[in-house]
């Protein structure tokens, strides 16, 4: 970077306009025998640059810019693949020392040195995957997503978790053959505890160093959209990891977090909050998401714990209301907004995903409508429902089907993403094969109806690794899934199932083409079954004859000759059963095709006549149907 340009970045990173950063802060090669060195540490006392290459002595003091408190100094005795850090005197005369914020890659743990380090530059090859995705309309198409922690997924004989150069080989196949759209990624930046799961992190710039290299993450993201398969990463822009050789009081002042300390202390997850009002920080957040979006290529950025950033009172601990009197955070709003704003003005076709909790602020849509820009929220609601529901004994579950039906009634309030995530099967919650109510068998009966209640429901799909064969075992984040549960014929069915599934949500365009008007895209045939607890609605595509109608049987009883109100005469026929036998089911043959007959006194009212499995779920289509009424 020139002098003029580096002069002009350090102006727009103190005022928060900087949002390529990383180009400014950090360890950058001047000419093939020089770096140059940046920190922001405003309040420091004095900083060296100390490394493998120094001894780690104080023969490299920075200079100060008195105007934006960035360090920095020229050396020609670095070289590729040194280790370094920062010296930092702070303001009390305490000496520490601090690891690069900007760095693009560590040391293997337990050391937290950074590394001298170049990435190359890529020659990628997916421009024409790039290029769809930005013609396309994600609203109006699929999106069905796996979501993975990258350190878990599987393992090698001898006990080491896979690269990301093993799931290139092995993941990426196994998504693309199960029907998925997406993976997601938990946190892949580098953390110092993988108890944390990447939630606690501290290079917001580096790939975590036991994932593998830079290289072969792009080499991995590659991959993926040369198989048609897009790549999301959680990310964590609310809170940071308190390791005192990390980001955490940088420079023996507030510098990314909070100058208020009951602020700036995460009670909740042991961490401390990014001061979002800090233009700095605005400056190294939003390149930092710029940053993997575009070097890495990911599609899309989930952002982890979006409730924390934008009320006061979401922590376990005291609290102060604005100056409106409210509990909003209006920072954290604020500057969620800025960052979709600037995203989207790059990068319209990047997917921007809330994981937030509550209903007091509309997080998808417009901002100028005052919601906070994201594409999609978490329905956390639905997913609490759902399995609340589904842990229930049937002989209760009449009483509390509205449970499954209330989401229906907030489902135009936001663009929503339905997930059954990495959250809900750890901790004692158990699996979601454990969750289900009864024997193994009805167990796995009723995992292949909340699967399939999953896809009829207006909304993105997301359902953790594992849970596509019923694994009956918790996840563990240092041992890899239970791979051996598929010399299990029931499991190998359920997986079957998953992928047959995933499959017809694909290919069924009424179950995602009106998605984002779903009044238009469903119409409810009866939500009010408490008796034998049947739930049916139909799901719509743009033509009329295309839809869908599902009935699910919640209780443990099968009902012969049950009759189906249709809205259309004519023939219908099975379309699918999570009865079958290839699923792990009894049923070897689907069901004779249905003649929808008139119901005596109900003019314009037909119904149909079918068996519906217990515990299962039926879904009927159109075979030859007369458009006899109006709408």
């Amino acid at each position: 970077m020139k002098e003029t340009q580096a002069i002009n970045a350090k102006k727009t990173f103190v005022t928060g306009e900087n949002f390529y950063a990383q180009h400014l802060l950090g360890a950058h090669r001047l000419s093939d025998s020089s770096y140059i060195f940046r920190v922001w540490a405003p309040n420091a006392s004095q900083i060296w640059l100390v490394g493998s290459f120094n001894d780690w002595s104080e023969s490299l003091p920075m200079k100060k810019d008195e105007a934006t408190g960035i360090w920095e100094v020229s050396t020609s005795l670095t070289h590729e693949g040194d280790l370094y850090k920062f010296k930092l005197e702070q303001p009390n005369g305490e000496i520490v020392f601090k690891m690069d914020p900007f760095a693009v890659r560590f040391e293997p743990r337990p050391g937290t040195a950074a590394i001298v380090y170049t990435i190359p530059d890529k020659r990628w090859k997916d421009g024409l995957y790039r290029g769809r995705t930005k013609r396309s309309n994600y609203f109006k198409r699929p999106i069905n997503i796996y979501e993975v922690h990258a350190g878990s997924w599987r393992f090698h004989w001898d006990g080491t978790p896979f690269t990301f150069k093993d799931l290139s080989k092995e993941l990426v196949p196994y998504v693309k053959t199960m029907g998925y759209t997406h993976i997601e990624l938990m946190p892949v930046m580098e953390h110092p505890l993988d108890q944390s799961w990447g939630y606690q992190l501290t290079g917001y710039f580096a790939l975590c160093e036991s994932y593998g290299t830079p290289e072969e993450f792009q080499e991995f993201v590659e991959t993926c959209h040369l198989a048609n398969i897009g790549v999301i990463i959680d990310w964590v822009p609310g809170h940071f990891c308190v390791n005192s050789d990390a980001i955490a009081y940088y420079d023996g002042t507030a510098t990314f977090e909070y100058s208020d300390e009951q602020r700036a202390k995460n009670i909740r997850w042991g961490a401390l909050n990014f001061d979002l009002s800090k233009p700095q920080v605005q400056s190294f957040l939003i390149s930092n998401a710029l940053f993997w979006l575009e070097f890495y290529h990911v599609d899309g950025i989930r952002v982890d714990a979006v409730s924390s950033m934008i009320y006061l009172d979401y922590d376990e601990k005291q609290w102060q209301p604005n100056h409106l009197g409210t509990n909003q955070n209006l920072d954290g709003v604020y500057f969620l907004q800025k960052l979709n704003a600037v995203i989207k003005l790059a990068h319209p076709a990047a997917l921007m995903i809330a994981e937030e909790s509550s209903s007091e602020t509309k997080v998808t849509g417009r901002i100028e409508d005052h919601a906070l820009g994201f594409d999609f929220k978490w329905d956390l609601g639905w997913m609490n429902d759902t399995l609340t529901f589904f842990e229930m004994d049937p002989m209760y579950r009449g009483e509390h089907l509205r449970l499954l039906t209330f989401s229906f009634m907030y489902m135009e309030n936001e663009q929503y993403l339905l997930p059954l995530s990495h959250d809900e099967v750890v901790h004692g919650k158990k699996s979601l094969m454990h969750k289900m109510w009864g024997d193994r068998y009805k167990q796995f009966a009723q995992l292949r109806s909340l699967l399939t209640y999953l896809m009829a429901h207006p909304g993105k799909k997301l359902l953790f690794m594992g849970s596509e064969w019923g694994q009956f075992l918790e996840w563990k984040y240092n041992e890899g899934l239970e791979w051996k549960d598929l010399s299990d014929p029931l499991n190998s069915a359920m997986q079957t199932f998953t992928k047959t599934i995933n499959e017809l949500y694909h290919s069924q365009a009424a179950l995602w083409e009106l998605e984002d008007s779903p009044q238009q895209g469903i119409e409810f045939i009866d939500a009010d079954n408490r008796e034998q607890v049947v739930l049916s609605f139909i799901r719509k595509s743009k033509r009329k004859k295309d839809f869908l109608l599902f009935v699910f049987n919640f209780s443990a009883i099968e009902y012969q000759k049950f009759q189906i109100a249709v809205p259309y005469e004519g023939v219908y026929e099975e379309y699918f059963n999570t009865e079958r036998l290839e699923f792990g089911g009894t049923w070897t043959e689907k069901q004779p095709d249905m003649v929808a007959k008139k119901v005596a006194n109900q003019k314009g009212k037909q119904t149909i006549e079918l068996v519906v499995p217990a515990l299962g779920a039926v879904i009927i289509k159109p075979k030859s149907i007369v458009l006899n009424r109006k709408g």
